[in-house]
């Protein structure tokens, strides 16, 4: 399949007006008459070196203070300060076998436990010294709220 220079233009118009990568799959079958998977026009805007915007970290960008937003980015450990303690997530360099991610998480009473998320999405924590240690569920909200962010900034 080869496009024209005209065709090349279009498309480039397309991606900068804000068009999906779905919606440009579409214009391309109905205005140009080729069928294209989603992976071929991927590939066809990497191979035309066409910058997709990214809303939402432009969003983020402008709601986000300048000096939150870089010290959250330089800082891979988010700590909780509110309540009585405080709850701190990190994640692995090297992760558990068998797990997506993993990593340690210290709660309000000082315990730390691993955790680990599997491929299939399922969350878990590791017992420590004690089995029978259940954490506060406000700590357990906490964590949970933590991870998702660490794992955001971490890009997965």
């Amino acid at each position: 399949m080869e496009l024209s220079d005209t065709q090349k233009a279009t498309i480039t118009q397309w991606i900068q007006d804000g068009r999906s990568l779905a919606e440009v799959q579409r214009l391309i079958r109905e205005e140009f008459e080729l069928p294209m998977t989603y992976m071929d026009v991927r590939f066809l805007i990497d191979d035309l070196d066409i910058t997709m915007a990214e809303p939402e970290a432009e969003e983020k960008a402008k709601d986000a203070p300048a000096d939150d937003a870089a010290t959250e980015a330089s800082d891979p450990e988010i700590v909780d300060d509110g309540g009585s303690g405080s709850v701190s997530v990190d994640v692995d360099a090297v992760m558990r076998p068998g797990s997506l991610v993993s990593g340690t998480v210290r709660f309000s009473d000082g315990v730390s436990l691993g955790w680990q998320l599997s491929a299939s999405g399922q969350l878990g924590l590791i017992p420590g010294d004690d089995p029978d240690y259940r954490p506060d569920p406000e700590d357990v909200q906490a964590f949970q709220t933590q991870l998702e962010e660490v794992l955001r900034q971490k890009g997965f």
